[in-house]
């Protein structure tokens, strides 16, 4: 009488588990690299806000000018953004700013086609911050001066010249906000920025 044998095939465990995990793998690194790439394009549209802002900022000072309707033969009143030396620097460093943010985006482009990339991350966030000291000091300094120009200060004598030159000081007033929008921006680039390269 034969005895019934019974075959059995051993397959390694670990194969298996191999090849349940590799999908599992896989699919997270894609969702990393979605939502890394997801926060690049974010990045790359905000750098183009704040080339807006920046320009606009820029632009706008750069062409306040206002020449008051009575003057004589030998006095005319009139102001302009390079009759106060804050408002020549906010013009000069606005203009670095969205000359900076401008030659960013190849770097931004690079950081979409090649999220996990951490070199062109580290030199945006370097950069960034750098931008982000100049427009804030700029726009704090410019500030300073349209409320002067606004209040004047008694203390000092200072009169306000708005009372006179309204559509100049409009011009820079509203350059300024310009300039805060942009240092928003660059706030945000600066996180985000930060935020990627903790997760690489």
């Amino acid at each position: 009488m034969m005895k019934n044998e019974s075959t059995a095939i051993d397959v390694p465990e670990s194969s298996s588990v191999a090849k349940g995990k590799a999908p599992f793998m896989a699919n997270l690194r894609d969702e990393k690299g979605g939502y890394k790439k997801g926060i690049a394009m974010f990045d790359f549209f905000l750098r183009l806000g704040a080339i807006a802002a920046a320009l606009g900022a820029a632009s706008t000072m750069g062409i306040s000018d206002e020449t008051l309707p009575f003057f004589t033969q030998f006095f005319q009143f009139n102001a302009s953004y390079d009759s106060f030396p804050t408002f020549q620097f906010f013009v000069i460093a606005m203009a670095m700013v969205a000359g900076y943010l401008v030659l960013s985006l190849p770097f931004s482009i690079v950081s979409i086609v090649r999220p996990h990339a951490a070199g062109p991350r580290i030199l945006l966030f370097i950069f960034d911050t750098v931008a982000l000291t100049l427009s804030t000091a700029a726009g704090a300094a410019a500030a300073d001066v349209v409320y002067l120009a606004h209040n004047g200060n008694q203390t000092t004598n200072w009169l306000a010249i708005c009372l006179q030159f309204g559509d100049f000081c409009r011009q820079v007033s509203g350059s300024v906000v310009a300039s805060f929008a942009s240092v928003v921006l660059l706030m945000v680039l600066v996180v985000m920025s930060g935020l990627s390269l903790r997760r690489l």
